[in-house]
């Protein structure tokens, strides 16, 4: 079994919540949210994040909208929605419990074998 494919698969399945945490604040275009996810070491393309933000705005938890842009074409900026909002908050109370209970089997398996 490779390592590279686990750890593709563990980031695949926190990039939807890594995505919407990114637009918790504020509105971002694509290269905003790519940027932010690369500074947190989680490499993404944009091959992959199209179609994940256009799974999440057919789910209602985006919305978008084109701004002009002073150095090129104009840009899609995405945002939670009010339902994304509430996904998010809720998924963010799963994730902190899922944080706590793989901490807790991890740490417990290093004791059991010092």
């Amino acid at each position: 079994m490779k390592i590279e494919n686990t750890k593709a698969q563990m980031r695949k399945g926190v990039l939807e919540y890594c995505i919407l945490s990114v637009l918790r604040d504020e509105d971002a275009y694509v290269a905003e949210i790519l940027d932010t996810l690369k500074d947190a070491k989680l490499l993404v393309v944009e091959g992959t994040i199209y179609p994940l933000l256009t799974r999440l705005k057919n789910a209602g938890l985006l919305s978008y909208r084109w701004e002009e842009s002073t150095s090129g074409p104009p840009r899609k900026y995405y945002g939670l929605t009010e339902t994304g909002k509430i996904f998010l908050r809720e998924l963010t109370g799963t994730w902190d419990e899922l944080q706590t209970a793989v901490n807790i089997v991890t740490t417990q398996k290093k004791k059991n074998h010092e």
